[in-house]
């Protein structure tokens, strides 16, 4: 029988409970109620970790977590406010951690399927945040789900837990799903992606 996959969720503001963070933490239960393993790393965590720069992993325990759970996971969620159009600092620096897989077995996140998440008042930031994160997994060697949510997160839609719009809870419900979906076949298949190392200049 093989292993639980392990999903990690990154992800959120520094406010507790915000939109983002709701947001991914219905995405993970998604993929747990899969039969995952899942872990979150939520805004105040984020907020607790250093700005990124090689050496800096030693002095926090956060970034240390972090980057372990990286390390393990079958498939990750990422999820970000749209801040100007963009994703937030908070969330780019937590993915520079990533940083420090360069020369692991398996570099970066090479093969492993990211769901991606995004609220933002506007539905022209969900757009281009949205392309901002696929473009940085790219980058990192990893397969965005095919479908990547764009949430425009209006006041109320996130009570207690809960998204109080269907539409906005099956594109959570399905980005879970999806990582987990392809987290197996790839568990099935894992050769798939395995490039090394990557090379000095």
């Amino acid at each position: 029988m093989s292993k639980p996959l392990s999903i990690v969720g990154i992800g959120g503001t520094t406010a507790p409970n915000s939109s983002t963070e709701q947001a991914l933490r219905l995405a993970l239960a998604a993929a747990a109620a899969e039969g995952a393993t899942v872990t979150l790393f939520d805004g105040p965590q984020l907020a607790a970790l250093p700005h990124y720069a090689p050496g800096v992993l030693a002095g926090s325990d956060v970034a240390c977590a972090l980057v372990n759970a990286v390390r393990q996971a079958d498939g990750l969620v990422l999820a970000s406010p749209g801040y100007h159009g963009s994703i937030s600092g908070l969330v780019k620096n937590a993915i520079d951690y990533v940083e420090e897989t360069s020369k692991d077995a398996r570099v970066y996140l090479d093969g492993l399927p990211v769901g991606l998440i995004v609220t933002a008042y506007g539905w022209q930031a969900t757009g281009s945040t949205l392309a901002t994160l696929r473009s940085i997994v790219h980058a990192l060697r990893g397969w965005p789900t095919p479908l990547g949510a764009a949430i425009k997160s209006d006041r109320g839609m996130f009570v207690e837990g809960r998204c109080n719009d269907a539409a906005a809870s099956g594109q959570l419900d399905l980005v879970g799903r999806q990582v987990v979906e392809f987290a197996r076949l790839r568990q099935r298949a894992p050769s798939i992606g395995a490039t090394g190392p990557v090379e000095d200049a």
